[in-house]
């Protein structure tokens, strides 16, 4: 078993079997961003996107909140511009990282999204969330505009109308909601979604690494492509992956009828 912990003083990080799992660990907080959790952020995304052994990254937050947003005494220390932009830019490193990581990304989402938490949590590619996840664009209450890549990554999901009026209402919504809009992927009950996003990791740790990176990346460079280059990088794609040694054996067992070797999790039915 495959298995690694560090220590940090704003987050948790662990790797088993493939699987990095990282929790925003300032629950008396709720998880506010920090000058810390923001550097500890930069330095674990970094090493996930270095480490090829890594397939599956899980973001979390602890003590019944995923992430209330930036830590408002932090913003208030400095009101300087230049030294605003620069925190900025260094947070904007971390959630360019996270989008272009070329390996699936899950969010638990159990307790309050806020501000800088709805953007943390967009850049995932499955959002999970519990029945007391709670979603707010708070940005504009204290007079910020939206950041984490909200501007980004919002209007792809909900559209653009329907971005603009969380943003401008600031109204906090709860994870049915999310659900309909696209945000959220599936529900389950505190007790039980954070399992439910370790049975996903794990299953998608078996998937083949080049494959699976050649899939995202391509996902993502639809929403900023034309049809013709994105059927140059399928077929570009489509060569890499079927000259993969997990190709040759996945067909193999197909054509011998034997059980496939990846399987999706499939949701268990709720009680």
């Amino acid at each position: 078993m495959q298995q690694a912990s560090l220590a940090y003083r704003a987050v948790q990080y662990e790797v088993v079997d493939h699987v990095a799992t990282l929790t925003l660990n300032r629950p008396a907080q709720r998880n506010a961003l920090d000058q810390a959790m923001r550097e500890e952020l930069g330095d674990i995304v970094a090493a996930v996107r270095r480490d090829r052994d890594i397939k599956v990254l899980v973001i979390q937050g602890a003590g019944g909140a995923f992430c209330a947003g930036g830590d408002i005494r932090t913003m208030t220390a400095d009101t300087a511009a230049d030294a605003a932009r620069d925190r900025m830019l260094n947070l904007q490193v971390v959630i360019s990282d996270l989008l272009n990581l070329d390996r699936p990304v899950i969010a638990v989402v159990d307790g309050p999204a806020y501000g800088a938490g709805v953007g943390l949590a967009l850049t995932a590619d499955l959002v999970l969330a519990s029945p007391r996840a709670r979603f707010c664009l708070s940005f504009l209450r204290l007079g910020a505009v939206p950041d984490c890549g909200v501007f980004y990554t919002l209007p792809r999901i909900v559209g653009l109308q329907r971005a603009k009026e969380l943003a401008f209402s600031t109204r906090e919504f709860g994870a049915e909601e999310a659900r309909d809009m696209g945000i959220v992927f599936e529900i389950h009950p505190e007790s039980r979604v954070h399992q439910r996003a370790r049975s996903l990791a794990a299953s998608m740790s078996q998937l083949p690494l080049a494959a699976l990176s050649l899939t995202k990346r391509l996902f993502n460079a639809s929403l900023n492509s034309d049809m013709n280059t994105m059927l140059d990088m399928e077929a570009a794609g489509q060569g890499i992956a079927r000259s993969t040694e997990y190709h040759r054996a996945a067909a193999a067992r197909f054509m011998e009828k034997q059980s496939p070797l990846y399987q999706w999790a499939a949701a268990e039915p709720e009680s």
